[in-house]
């Protein structure tokens, strides 16, 4: 269901969908945890995909815009995304100085946005949190 999604997607952008646009998405919904578009384009070459850097550059976007992944800035601006999930929500915190990204859940969080988004009469479609500071280890 999601590919169809994602071509159908692509269709209404006026693109085409070609064997290298399908290899990333596939290999975007194998993926588990932060990745880098590098790390994806050298996933797929070591899988012997003839897709080139360019072309993960020119869908990671896509993928963004349907709501598969999303970016998780890092302090020295090299994007990282990860899968978009519904079920196991999460946030961030990033180390400013080693780039650590750590993942966390809060209850008490997650209760205080409703209240805010009810309070506003906003209608919340999904969230990102991103607190950035120092980890225990670079202390």
């Amino acid at each position: 269901m999601e590919k169809e999604n994602f071509q159908d997607f692509i269709l209404s952008k006026g693109l085409r969908t070609t064997k290298k646009r399908n290899e990333i998405f596939d290999e975007v919904l194998k993926t588990e945890g932060h990745f880098d578009p590098d790390e994806l384009y050298m996933r797929l070459k070591q899988k012997g995909s003839k897709v080139s850097r360019a072309s993960v550059y020119r869908t990671i976007p896509l993928l963004v815009e349907i709501g598969l992944i999303e970016e998780v800035e890092r302090v020295d601006k090299h994007a990282h995304y990860e899968r978009v999930s519904v079920e196991s929500h999460h946030d961030h915190m990033i180390c400013m100085k080693c780039g650590r990204v750590i993942e966390f859940y809060s209850p008490t969080l997650e209760m205080l946005q409703d209240e805010l988004c009810l309070r506003e009469n906003f209608t919340k479609v999904r969230h990102s949190l991103e607190i950035y500071g120092v980890c225990n280890k670079c202390k």
